[in-house]
């Protein structure tokens, strides 16, 4: 009876215990080449941001998010080959913050939309957190598609930062790791 509830146990922890990789780790020089900033000056806003390394070897995407010019936006984007995130369930952020509203996103080869959630940073406190594939939610220039395909994890060739939401102002987001979790 011993070994069945140990067999078990042993079975269960290591069922729950999800296995992870780094998408970016500056720490370990992970995820950071192949990165794009990507502004509401493509469509004629003055929105400014920028990628840094600070001091203690965490990536800063910081900026000034303007609403003039009808834009609204700062991003930035890494790209990957598809089929990196192949098995991915889920994605964890160790981030710090200035209390903002930033998305995750997802870009998908050959599909006109991304696929975003959102996460609140905490002000200069760094937070985990958590999101789920099932977070995420087709968007298109800043609106909801509905009944558009869910997000294809093996076909996404692309992960990025944003800020948008009329949050007007100075930025600044300092990431310690993005992790995607099986």
């Amino acid at each position: 009876m011993k070994n069945i509830f140990l067999i078990t146990f042993l079975f269960i922890s290591l069922h729950v215990k999800s296995q992870t990789f780094d998408i970016i780790n500056p720490e370990k020089n992970i995820g950071m080449s192949n990165w794009n900033i990507v502004n509401d000056d493509v469509m004629g806003g003055i929105s400014k941001s920028y990628l840094s390394i600070n001091d203690a070897n965490n990536l800063i995407f910081n900026g000034y998010l303007s609403l003039e010019n009808n834009g609204g936006f700062a991003s930035s984007r890494l790209s990957f080959n598809r089929e990196t995130l192949t098995g991915v369930k889920a994605f964890r952020l160790k981030i710090k913050g200035d209390g903002n509203t930033y998305k995750l996103r997802l870009n998908q080869f050959n599909r006109r939309a991304s696929y975003s959630s959102n996460f609140k940073s905490s002000k200069n406190k760094w937070t985990e957190v958590e999101i789920t594939l099932d977070d995420f939610e087709p968007t298109w220039r800043g609106y909801a598609y509905s009944n558009y395909p869910e997000v294809d994890i093996e076909k996404v060739n692309s992960l990025g930062i944003q800020i948008s939401d009329k949050q007007e102002g100075e930025f600044i987001l300092e990431i310690k790791y993005i992790k995607a979790i099986y």
